[in-house]
């Protein structure tokens, strides 16, 4: 039998690093929750294609004027010449599509699609976002007030967002826009229209997120950081802005991009059925219905306006699933 090996202090204060010799050291660091759901995020290739997708439309609408005006098109400039007088469609096949007009020009006009597409994309999202905004705002402030205080106010309020949901929306929609087309409130034309639509799609849309906020808010106000801000003497306001909003974020985001496509199908609708944005003014729905007319000699009218919605509309929704999935991944 071998007698043990004794090491002295000094041998076995440095054994550690001896263990650790070659080794690369790393420090150990926490994620936080938006790292955490960044990863996440980043792992789902069709969320992550969909938020490209998104991105490269914010930046083609915000940037429309600037890219019509370097490629020299205008889309509310008539080519008379690129129109048979006969049928009053565009000369060629596939709606005329040539060098000069890659996505071609529409029936009787002859207005560059291209152009028309690139214009109507900034006033789609424009109404899309500002009825969002609209119903998140409406929507969050009375979904949290009746889930923290409950009782007659819960009552009040969810009597209130089930008539909302329960009214006509589209034929309301119809009747307001449709009155006030020449002009109110001070203003006419474009910024009327959009301002109505915005109005019509974003407050008679607020109880859906209402009613999210509202569930999640009756789920958060049990739990012990709530229970423990009441012990140390907190009211309410203080725990509504600073404990509950907070933590209801993640689901405000995550609704509120399933929201927008939703609204991009409404201002489609209501332009589409002639009481959205008027002509000349472009617009995706606009453009639907001028080509009901055509849609059967050449599908090229309907065909990418209609694409345009398609797509604009799947990348907010894959957008969507990805960040429901990254913030919550109990939705999986």
């Amino acid at each position: 039998m071998t007698a043990p090996i004794e090491t002295t202090g000094a041998a076995a204060e440095a054994q550690p690093e001896a263990v650790l010799k070659g080794v690369e050291a790393r420090r150990i660091e926490g994620r936080s929750l938006g790292q955490i759901a960044w990863l996440r995020f980043r792992r789902d290739k069709v969320a992550v294609a969909g938020a490209i997708v998104v991105i490269l439309l914010i930046a083609v609408a915000a940037l429309s004027r600037p890219i019509q005006a370097l490629l020299g098109l205008d889309p509310n400039s008539p080519n008379q010449s690129l129109i048979d007088p006969n049928t009053t469609l565009p000369k060629g096949d596939l709606g005329g599509m040539s060098g000069d007009h890659p996505l071609g020009v529409d029936p009787k006009f002859g207005r560059d699609l291209l152009a028309r597409i690139l214009e109507g994309s900034w006033v789609s999202l424009i109404v899309a976002f500002g009825a969002t905004l609209l119903s998140v705002a409406i929507g969050t402030v009375l979904g949290v007030v009746a889930g923290f205080y409950r009782g007659r106010v819960d009552a009040f309020i969810s009597r209130m967002m089930d008539v909302f949901l329960a009214f006509p929306l589209l034929l309301f929609a119809i009747a307001i826009s449709a009155s006030l087309q020449g002009g109110a409130f001070g203003m006419e034309g474009l910024p009327l229209h959009i301002s109505v639509l915005i109005f019509v799609i974003g407050f008679f849309n607020w109880p859906y997120m209402g009613r999210i906020v509202r569930a999640q808010t009756l789920s958060l106000r049990e739990r012990e950081f709530v229970d423990a801000a009441r012990g140390m003497g907190a009211r309410g306001p203080f725990i509504l802005f600073r404990e509950l909003l907070p933590n209801l974020v993640g689901p405000i985001i995550v609704y509120s991009t399933l929201l927008i496509p939703s609204n991009i199908l409404f201002e489609a609708a209501l332009s589409f059925l002639g009481v959205g944005i008027q002509p000349p003014q472009a617009s995706w729905g606009g453009m639907l219905n001028q080509a009901v007319k055509y849609y059967e000699v050449d599908p090229q009218y309907m065909i990418v306006p209609g694409l345009a919605i398609f797509v604009t509309v799947l990348a907010f929704n894959l957008l969507g699933d990805g960040l429901r999935d990254a913030l919550d991944p109990r939705s999986r």
